[in-house]
């Protein structure tokens, strides 16, 4: 079983940065000072995860102020409307208002991420909206149903990959907390199987990984091994991981098994005990271990305190890496 590790989500900004922002917004910076400020802090996460030995890289999602802000600010058919509280956490997106069918403007996703000399060649990794909680968490006045914009949102997302692939990126991660918060039954479960129907197909030997967090994704095991995905991931504070079974085709499984909820870090040893178990119940092809939701949740230090939990357990479960 090979073991990767990775960020599965945004990392928290700086104080630097939230203040260099700001000053932007109130015009008391220059948009090219802001701009130099996202790059030192893009580089400073870079560095982070090459120190760590991360298998994917992502520079941290700094750009994005929340996981759908590039998509209404960029993409044709939206708004961005009003602030809206992000699942039962403390923090917020800017809720979508989506007037008519959405329609791509390609560059835009790719103008959010670090520049194409920074990240390490083929280890660039980006992480987007799933489908389904795309067109779920969105108000949607376009007279589309939901299940015609899951789908719509499937082929959008997998046009985005092809851009991607050529641009060097080689693992595409989908946040898919709605999945598991708000199950789909019926047509609009066929709706989401189709959309990953389309996204695979993009992929095309690329690593493509839907994460679920914020909710028990055991009663939805049956929809998600149907996804035609490389990875599925669990968030570990919601999922007993004794109850997780690898899909048929052992494909890779994704452990959540730091907890943004607190800013203790988590024991490596317990994180190596869980994925050992799991390896010999199921074998799956492939183990991503990381964040189980979103780390900007947490202050910078903290967050970065909890990474350090990833190669030590990664180190465990290597071959020579520990008792067993």
């Amino acid at each position: 079983m090979t073991v990767r590790i990775a960020l599965t989500g945004p990392f928290p900004r700086s104080e630097v940065l939230v203040a260099a922002t700001r000053d932007g917004d109130r015009g008391r910076a220059t948009p090219e000072a802001v701009e130099a400020r996202y790059a030192e802090a893009e580089r400073d996460v870079v560095a982070l995860e090459g120190r760590l030995g991360f298998d994917a890289v992502t520079g941290g999602s700094l750009r994005w102020a929340d996981l759908f802000r590039p998509f209404a600010e960029g993409w044709r058919g939206f708004t961005v409307g009003p602030v809206t509280r992000w699942f039962e956490t403390n923090t917020f997106y800017r809720q979508p208002i989506l007037h008519a069918p959405p329609e791509r403007v390609p560059g835009v996703v790719r103008g959010a991420l670090p520049g194409a000399t920074l990240v390490p060649p083929g280890q660039a990794k980006v992480i987007l909206p799933g489908p389904f909680t795309f067109a779920g968490l969105l108000d949607n006045r376009s007279g589309e149903t939901r299940e015609a914009l899951t789908h719509r949102f499937g082929r959008l997302l997998a046009e985005e990959v092809r851009d991607l692939r050529a641009a060097g990126y080689a693992t595409f991660q989908f946040q898919e907390p709605l999945l598991v918060v708000d199950p789909p039954e019926g047509p609009l479960a066929e709706a989401a199987v189709a959309a990953y129907r389309d996204i695979g197909a993009a992929a095309d030997g690329a690593t493509s990984i839907v994460w679920t967090y914020f909710g028990d994704a055991v009663p939805v095991q049956p929809l998600l091994a149907r996804l035609p995905v490389s990875v599925v991931g669990f968030d570990l504070a919601e999922t007993e991981p004794d109850r997780i079974h690898a899909p048929p085709d052992h494909r890779g499984i994704g452990l959540g098994c730091l907890d943004p909820r607190t800013t203790l870090p988590e024991d490596p040893t317990e994180v190596a005990r869980i994925a050992r178990a799991l390896q010999a119940e199921g074998k799956p092809r492939e183990l991503w271990l990381g964040p189980g939701g979103p780390l900007d949740l947490l202050p910078t230090e903290a967050a970065a305190r909890k990474l350090h939990v990833l190669p030590a357990a990664k180190q465990l479960l290597a071959p020579n890496g520990g008792s067993r």
